[in-house]
């Protein structure tokens, strides 16, 4: 198969063809290999690549034979490095499959490589010391969002149609917005962090994908979704596969509409343009939209002090586990000056610090669940501005501290957070793009706990009503002139 050919084609659609008999897995993975090689030097998505070792059966599943690749964190495979994008992890083996690797398998899913990370995904943007910067496919001086810009831009580019992905603040939606993508952050609970971890983040942290296509999103999580054993929580089973929710009616919605961010933070104009004309194109689909205010259940300073406590506390205990079992320091030899100094602030949150941060987050998960029952959704832009200039989040960084990091974090993302907080499902679909410079624009979209079903029902609505699937980035392996 012609890499022009491959591209045509989502996750499903792939599978498909597989289940025929028109084309094999090996195939696929040929194309796909030959689509990372002729864009990944451009865009340093991909941080390795392995012959698979799978061999699904065709027709098994609905993704049986599809190529894809797993980020490098939140996610094992036997045998296979996890560095966490960073040198204290630099060369470290996972032993065994973790329960999220061991449902990409029996989904038949062809894992052939591992994308890119910012150091322990402890930032916005993927710009590590170990790999270097992943870059925007639609302009390679941009940044290409994180924690799982890897996973966008190797996915916006055309080497693989979804790909796995992680979000504890955004890590999943910032990629798709930066990246022309669909991008859903499941219920807490939906997907399971087993057996390693029973949480990631105090529950923050969610396991999820990105794609070119909402169904791709949908069925991977019908792969992926349930509890394993001891799971600390659990989230009720929908009533109906996700893929077919993708296709339904959403009926008419009550939708508010919250322009600018928790804190003061002001929505650039292009991004406040692309958000007018979503609600207008909300409106003409028969749904209710207005604008409202949305009460945080604190204030933004107590919300990124407790954020700080508990990402740091987090954080502080994953680096001395780490550093404990390959026998490595804890200084600048093995970890950024951002990530060292976060680490840092971390030792010294205290055991009732750390437990007055989870109340703060008790408060803002019943203050958005008091919202969800007036409303079936609130929309909000995905990120302030359009894709920022690779460099940015640096600025002026080497004075800050663990707390002053993950302000510049928060700022520069205020609207993705509050949803990680509470456990909610929220995605970010690429309703339209700025007029002046083609950069996609994504709209976030958040419901009350358990309803990814609503989501993925007006998502689906909105594809058919404003397709994204026919806009192709700069750097686009479909483009590649020898295939």
């Amino acid at each position: 198969m012609r890499i022009s050919e491959y591209v045509r084609f989502d996750a499903v659609g792939l599978a498909e063809l597989v289940a025929k008999g028109e084309v094999t897995p090996g195939e696929l993975e040929t194309a796909a290999r030959e689509a990372a090689q002729a864009v990944n030097p451009q865009i340093n998505a991909i941080v390795e690549t392995w012959p698979a070792d799978d061999a699904p059966e065709p027709g098994r599943t609905p993704l049986a034979g599809v190529p894809f690749l797993i980020k490098d964190i939140g996610v094992s495979m036997a045998g296979r490095r996890m560095e966490l994008g960073s040198r204290l992890a630099a060369g470290h083996v996972a032993r065994a499959d973790s329960s999220l690797m061991l449902r990409f398998r029996r989904a038949g899913l062809v894992t052939f490589g591992r994308t890119a990370t910012p150091e322990m995904a402890y930032s916005n943007t993927t710009e590590p010391v170990l790999y270097g910067a992943t870059r925007n496919p639609w302009d390679l001086e941009r940044s290409a969002g994180g924690s799982s810009g890897g996973a966008g831009a190797a996915v916006a580019a055309g080497v693989v149609p979804v790909a796995h992905a992680t979000d504890a603040a955004g890590s999943i939606r910032i990629p798709a917005a930066y990246n022309g993508l669909f991008g859903l952050k499941p219920t807490r609970g939906r997907v399971s962090m087993g057996p390693y971890a029973d949480e990631v983040f105090n529950g923050l942290a969610v396991q999820g994908s990105v794609s070119r296509t909402v169904r791709d999103s949908a069925v991977l999580l019908d792969q992926i979704r349930g509890p394993e054993p001891g799971d600390p929580y659990f989230a009720q089973e929908p009533s109906r596969p996700y893929a077919e929710e993708v296709t339904r009616d959403p009926g008419s919605l009550r939708i508010g509409v919250l322009t600018h961010a928790w804190g003061g933070h002001r929505t650039t104009a292009p991004v406040a343009d692309a958000l007018s004309h979503t609600v207008r194109l909300l409106e003409s689909l028969g749904h209710q939209v207005e604008e409202v205010e949305v009460d945080l259940g604190v204030d933004w300073e107590e919300f990124v002090l407790a954020g700080a406590r508990q990402w740091t506390a987090n954080l502080t205990a994953s680096v001395d586990e780490l550093a404990a079992a390959l026998d490595r320091p804890v200084d600048s030899s093995t970890l950024e000056p951002l990530t060292l100094a976060s680490y840092r602030y971390g030792q010294q949150v205290s055991g009732a610090q750390f437990v007055t941060a989870l109340e703060v987050r008790n408060r803002v998960a019943r203050s958005l669940a008091r919202y969800f029952d007036a409303h079936d959704m609130l929309l909000t832009p995905t990120m302030p501005e359009l894709p920022v200039p690779l460099g940015t989040h640096a600025e002026g960084a080497e004075a800050l501290d663990g707390l002053g990091w993950l302000r510049r974090l928060f700022d520069l993302s205020p609207f993705t957070t509050a949803f990680n907080v509470a456990g909610t499902p929220a995605m970010s679909v690429p309703v339209t793009a700025d007029a002046g410079t083609g950069l996609p624009i994504g709209m976030q979209f958040a419901a009350g706990y358990g309803l990814e079903g609503r989501l993925f029902r007006l998502a689906g609505q909105l594809e058919q009503a404003s397709p994204w699937s026919d806009r192709t980035p700069t750097v686009w392996a479909g483009n590649h002139p020898r295939h």
